[in-house]
Order: structure tokens, then sequence, then C-alpha cells
């Protein structure tokens, strides 16, 4: 038998992991995966299709994010991600 709360908490976490949206709607300290529209300002850091962020904030039309390995990183805010939970 299966308990109700269980299966919401299980749908919820599941579509955490498919929800698609542009980077400036995303919840400050969200872990993302970079989707795409992938462009960064000139002579910054480049950012790869898939990878792993922790986004920070907006500040005009680029993102303050963090890599896996603590370096600072900027993304176009309309960008699509996906929120990552785990």
């Amino acid at each position: 038998m299966s308990y109700p709360n269980v299966q919401v908490r299980w749908l919820m976490v599941n579509l955490l992991k498919i929800i698609s949206m542009q980077l400036h709607e995303v919840p400050r300290g969200s872990r993302i995966k970079v989707k795409s529209d992938i462009k960064v300002p000139p002579g910054a850091p480049e950012i790869q299709e898939e990878q792993i962020l922790i986004f920070n904030h907006v500040d005009g039309m680029y993102s303050h994010c963090v890599d896996l390995n603590g370096n600072v990183v900027h993304l176009v805010a309309w960008a699509e991600v996906e929120l990552v939970n785990d």
C-alpha cells in the first residue's frame, strides 16, 4: 500500500527535475543545469551546456552564479535552465 503524501512528494521532486525556465525566474540559491542560450560577457569564462551552477542573482542582463568548483560565472538572465534537485 502506498501513502498519498509519499506519492505527492515523489511527484513534486521529479517534476522539479524536468521544469525548464529562464534564469531570471529561478529562486536565489537554486542549483541549475544550463540548457540553452549560453551567452557570457566578453572575456568571461565559458559555460558549457548541461553544466551545473548555483544561481545567486541577476544584475542587469547577466547573472552572478558559482560553478561547482567555486568559480564565479556570468550567464545571460534569459538563458534556459533546469532546476536540479540533487
